[in-house]
């Protein structure tokens, strides 16, 4: 399977968005894993050919979709896919999807469901421009719009979430309560209600992103572990299976990992 990788020459306009451009061609469908991130995805196809990707619940997904904070794994069948995938931190997500990350939990949703014609009109464009260039100005220009929409999130919350993706998911809730002035429970409640995880599994999504990729980088379970919190590596590679359902050897070779250098170059900073 080829793999052509486009990213933006500069970064979006709106904070806490990333984007990358992908074109996957294959002499055959083969079967890759979409693998959680501490983000939300939103992917826009404009070729004459999608994918098929099946969720939690088991049900098919074949266009323009977006995918909450994930819980493990996906498969997704894939031959040929042209299309913009946008990563959208937690923070930003409220004002530009129109609802609180919360409310789409770990569910996959068409993008029509949330952008209506503005999806469509926006996949025809891209289908429509001549480069990689002019369809993220495209993006960026819809993303901006939409971002312009008032939809709070809490300050104290907005500081625990930026606190667990600096740790890279290394804190311990008390303190963090504490940091903020909030008792466990106040902090756990609003967390969650706006975020859509507890401050607990957050972290622990953020801590497995950070070790699978240092993974994936070719560094040693046992080094991976000790340099990134986990209590030993038997403890690495639950959380692993957890998350992506395979061992770490296994999973640092899926291809949506390996090329995130490329399409991703801030993942592994």
């Amino acid at each position: 399977m080829a793999w052509e990788i486009a990213r933006p020459s500069h970064m979006p306009a709106v904070s806490g968005v990333d984007m990358a451009g992908f074109r996957i061609r294959g002499d055959a469908p083969e079967i890759v894993h979409a693998i959680p991130h501490p983000a939300i995805t939103v992917v826009i196809e404009f070729g004459d050919r999608g994918f098929e990707v099946r969720d939690a619940a088991g049900r098919t997904h074949s266009a323009s979709l977006i995918r909450g904070l994930a819980a493990t794994a996906v498969p997704a069948r894939v031959e040929a896919l042209d299309c913009v995938q946008v990563r959208l931190s937690p923070l930003v997500a409220p004002a530009i999807l129109g609802f609180p990350p919360a409310e789409l939990g770990a569910d996959i949703i068409a993008l029509e469901d949330v952008w209506g014609r503005e999806a469509a009109r926006l996949r025809e464009q891209l289908h429509d421009a001549p480069d990689w260039p002019h369809r993220f100005a495209l993006v960026e220009a819809l993303l901006a719009r939409r971002s312009a929409a008032t939809f709070p999130i809490d300050p104290e919350v907005a500081h625990a979430w930026s606190r667990i993706m600096v740790g890279r998911g290394r804190f311990r809730v008390e303190d963090l309560a504490d940091e903020l002035g909030w008792s466990r429970q106040r902090l756990w409640s609003r967390f969650g209600t706006q975020i859509g995880l507890t401050p607990k599994r957050a972290a622990k999504l953020v801590r497995f992103d950070h070790a699978v990729h240092r993974l994936v980088q070719g560094h040693a379970p046992a080094r991976v572990a000790a340099e990134t919190g986990y209590a030993d590596q038997s403890h690495l590679t639950r959380e692993v299976r957890e998350f992506t359902g395979a061992p770490p050897t296994s999973a640092a070779t899926e291809p949506w990992l390996t090329v995130d250098d490329r399409a991703w170059p801030s993942t592994l900073a």
